[in-house]
């Protein structure tokens, strides 16, 4: 195992399946991601200007690299229908070697 600062795993909620492959397809298609996975529908409940809110959503699972972090951002920030997207970038600790040199060649 491979232990590196330099893969980056970011959670995205979405508001519906089109919207989640649409995203995912746009960030593999320009190099900002190796691979993003879709997960959902799953139960969101959040505060939100004041009231509590619970709505189904699909959860993004983005595979990607510490230098292509900042651009992934700005794409999901001008592409997410969102006013305020969900944006967790999580450091990948621990990734197979093969894994991680094949997301670092995908990525850029």
């Amino acid at each position: 195992m491979s232990s590196t600062l330099e893969c980056v795993v970011v959670l995205c909620t979405v508001p519906h399946a089109d919207v989640g492959d649409a995203l995912a397809r746009g960030l593999v298609e320009q190099r900002l991601a190796a691979c993003v996975s879709r997960i959902g529908p799953i139960h969101s409940t959040y505060r939100w200007e004041g009231e509590v809110h619970a709505h189904a959503e699909h959860q993004l699972v983005i595979k990607t690299t510490r230098e292509s972090l900042e651009a992934l951002r700005d794409f999901i920030r001008t592409s997410h229908p969102y006013e305020v997207p969900e944006l967790v970038a999580l450091d990948a600790r621990c990734l197979d070697e093969a894994y991680a040199r094949w997301l670092r060649e995908q990525v850029g």
